[in-house]
């Protein structure tokens, strides 16, 4: 018997790190999306992305400041926090850069390598727009800038309509406090939101007229049109999909019954329709949608497919509640350019040879 669990030694699924400076901790880790079931990513396996390290935060002493336009400017102790009514939502989390590697026509060859930045867990804490009611928003106040309490002070900028419609300060995640990593002992959780917007060990809340322009919002997390104009401000996740049995570095045992499972998101709102093709795009069959399908979260879907042992390209597509259809590659480009990066969405497709291997397809 042990005090806190653990997997069996049979079972190790791990996150692949990768750090992306010699500064130590910045850089990200991510999830092993074909070893998972369901929708709900295990705290332990929830993707990471650092742009200073993992501060070391005392929750006793960390506050909460909220001030500039404001009538009654705040600081709240966690406790303070946990005195308003609380919440649970479960949602996806996405690093806008998911995926970025496939933009090129050199995708990963895994699941994990490619599609490895977004997770799913229960968060729990309270409404921000209930906390901001105690400070009383003056109307002039379009913006709120949210800011870490890591070594480099991340900072973004947030619409005030985001913030007093669905933002909440979550505390909780998968019943438990935070994890460091995720943003312990506070962070900020706006569903549906690329991943970088949601501050983690957020300390402070300014409300202004402007947003900051802040590095993060500014010199990153922008994309390159085809025009030589940056999209700026692009918060919200499209549509996408991916299949995550069989993916890469599987192998079919051999010809005959296989179940094709995966996962779909959007930021806007439920999955309503997932399609999977078995010859590359040229036929398309509807996937069953495992319950729960819930709004600004994973959705789990499963096709029975009979494999009849020749080549083939396997594919899913997906559509949201707001008619929207995953693109195609081409398509991707076609309305966002090459230099796009950030965002990419595009069909994701798996080759599966004639031995049973499943390589990653451009």
């Amino acid at each position: 018997m042990r005090a806190y669990g653990d997997r069996s030694p049979h079972e190790q699924p791990v996150r692949v790190i990768r750090e992306l400076t010699k500064s130590l901790g910045t850089g990200s880790s991510r999830t092993p999306l074909q070893d998972l079931y369901g929708i709900i990513t295990p705290s332990a396996l929830h993707f990471e992305r650092h742009h200073a390290g993992v501060p070391a935060i005392n929750p006793a002493e960390h506050r909460l400041l909220i001030h500039g336009l404001v009538d009654k400017p705040l600081s709240f102790s966690l406790d303070d926090l946990k005195q308003f009514p609380s919440l649970s939502k479960v949602h996806f989390l996405e690093c806008a850069g998911n995926i970025v590697g496939d933009n090129n026509g050199n995708p990963p060859p895994t699941v994990q390598q490619s599609m490895g930045l977004v997770s799913c867990s229960e968060w729990t804490g309270v409404s921000l727009a209930r906390v901001l009611a105690e400070t009383g928003v003056r109307p002039e106040a379009k913006w709120v800038i949210a800011e870490g309490a890591d070594a480099g002070r991340m900072a973004r900028s947030i619409p005030i309509e985001k913030i007093l419609d669905d933002a909440f300060l979550a505390y909780g995640q998968n019943g438990e406090a935070l994890r460091p990593e995720q943003g312990y002992p506070l962070r900020l959780l706006l569903p549906g939101w690329e991943g970088n917007a949601n501050v983690k060990w957020v300390h402070r809340l300014e409300l202004a007229a402007e947003p900051a322009m802040s590095v993060k919002e500014t010199a990153y997390y922008t994309e390159l049109t085809p025009d030589g104009k940056a999209r700026q401000f692009s918060f919200v996740i499209d549509a996408r999909s991916v299949i995550t049995r069989p993916s890469g570095g599987h192998r079919l045992r051999g010809p005959g019954f296989q179940e094709v499972t995966g996962i779909a998101w959007t930021g806007h709102g439920r999955i309503t329709r997932v399609e999977v093709s078995f010859d590359g795009g040229a036929a398309w069959t509807d996937a069953e949608l495992q319950s729960p399908v819930l709004p600004r979260a994973l959705t789990r879907f499963r096709a029975p497919w009979q494999w009849d042992g020749k080549e083939t390209i396997l594919q899913s597509r997906c559509t949201d509640e707001t008619g929207y259809v995953q693109p195609s590659h081409d398509q991707f480009i076609a309305a966002y350019g090459r230099f796009a990066g950030y965002h990419y969405h595009a069909i994701k497709s798996w080759r599966v040879t004639a031995s049973g291997e499943v390589l990653a397809h451009a």
